[in-house]
């Protein structure tokens, strides 16, 4: 498993986030972007999670909302990769996966589009 501190792999998330199409991020109203070490059933295999309601699924959303969130797990991420050039492409990968989840895309056509 590669290794990298919890500052260090959270400035890599923030410097993709920023590398993505403003047209996929204008529209994040109300979501943060977290990173935690594990799931909490401490395994390696989710390497992130959207917790929230897809816009697609929303009736009525206003001011006051929690906040929906995208999780990335740091450890399962670093255990995915071999070098910080794969650690980049996973990170980058995984935030488009999860901001998917947030325009209501569903696994299935994500596969289709080649983010699954």
């Amino acid at each position: 498993m590669m290794q990298m501190a919890a500052e260090e792999f959270e400035r890599l998330v923030i410097d993709e986030l920023d590398l993505l199409p403003d047209d996929m991020v204008d529209g994040l109203d109300n979501v943060i972007f977290v990173v935690e070490d594990r799931p909490e059933d401490g395994s390696l295999d989710l390497l992130g999670v959207y917790d929230g309601v897809a816009l697609t699924e929303r009736e009525q959303y206003g001011f006051g909302e929690i906040p929906d969130r995208i999780v990335l797990f740091r450890e399962p991420l670093l255990a995915a990769c071999a070098s910080i050039e794969q650690l980049r492409d996973e990170i980058h990968i995984t935030l488009v996966h999860e901001i998917a989840h947030f325009y209501g895309i569903n696994d299935d056509r994500l596969h289709e589009l080649g983010w699954a």
